[in-house]
């Protein structure tokens, strides 16, 4: 299959994922989302466990920007290149921010509270997706990319917000960023070869990332079982975890094929 092909088949997919969401029924955003199962005050923090839990996202991000900062080529073979840096620094920035937005909007959830949990998010999900596109579809590309598609995740957290405002909530372009930017990332990794090592890493961290959609989801049945910890606060250590396996699988890889911008 040429690179052509494989270029044409992210598009078409990507044309066909559009045009399907748009043709979906308005997804309000559900009237009981912020009544999370464990909602106990420890040491005079609401929902504390909720909101502790989003520390490793600040760890993982300040890890991240310590990683990327401080990679070096080895013996004229680096693990990352200059331009690289970027999408990945914002990874690590938006990671880092995330752990002050999610803690925010848990210590008294509400809607708009949720928003700057959900835009620092937009900025990791986005900016990954940069980075695979410079790494395996088209560097040029993929770094002329990063700027407009932040500007595209930011703006379907502000879109939800706006149509919330108006009595209208609709999640159907926020839940696009968020879920089809992650299969799409897959569908990279499936179409074209890798330049660097340890992609498999990346298959995990998806796969950490999936777990926590399903804690998220098993709220209250995992609080139910014994009442000590909550499927939401897992979803945290689930979801951060993947994104150490990202910064972990940047300190460990090395190329397998000539860089050549």
């Amino acid at each position: 299959m040429s690179h052509r092909t494989r270029i044409i088949i992210l598009g078409a997919v990507t044309a066909v994922a559009g045009v399907a969401v748009a043709l979906l029924p308005r997804i309000a955003q559900p009237l009981d989302y912020h009544n999370f199962a464990d909602q106990r005050t420890l040491l005079a923090v609401p929902n504390c466990l909720n909101v502790i839990s989003n520390l490793p996202f600040l760890l993982a991000g300040v890890w991240g920007l310590m990683l990327v900062l401080g990679l070096r080529a080895a013996q004229g073979r680096p693990s990352i290149t200059r331009a690289e840096r970027w999408p990945y620094l914002i990874l690590a920035v938006g990671v880092a921010l995330t752990c002050f937005g999610s803690a925010y909007y848990h210590l008294a959830p509400d809607n708009a509270r949720l928003v700057w949990d959900r835009l620092p998010m937009t900025l990791g999900f986005m900016s990954l997706l940069s980075a695979m596109l410079m790494e395996r579809v088209n560097f040029r590309a993929g770094l002329l990319a990063l700027a407009p598609l932040l500007i595209v995740g930011l703006a379907s957290v502000v879109e939800w917000y706006l149509s919330e405002l108006r009595g209208a909530g609709d999640l159907r372009f926020y839940l696009m960023v968020q879920f089809y930017t992650l299969l799409l990332i897959l569908l990279i990794l499936g179409l074209f070869p890798a330049r660097y090592s340890r992609g498999a890493d990346l298959v995990a961290a998806m796969g950490f990332y999936a777990l926590a959609k399903i804690f998220e989801v098993a709220d209250r049945p995992i609080y139910s079982l014994g009442h000590v910890i909550s499927g939401h606060t897992l979803k945290h250590l689930a979801a951060a975890l993947g994104v150490f396996w990202i910064f972990r699988m940047l300190a460990r890889r090395e190329p397998v094929v000539p860089y050549e911008e």
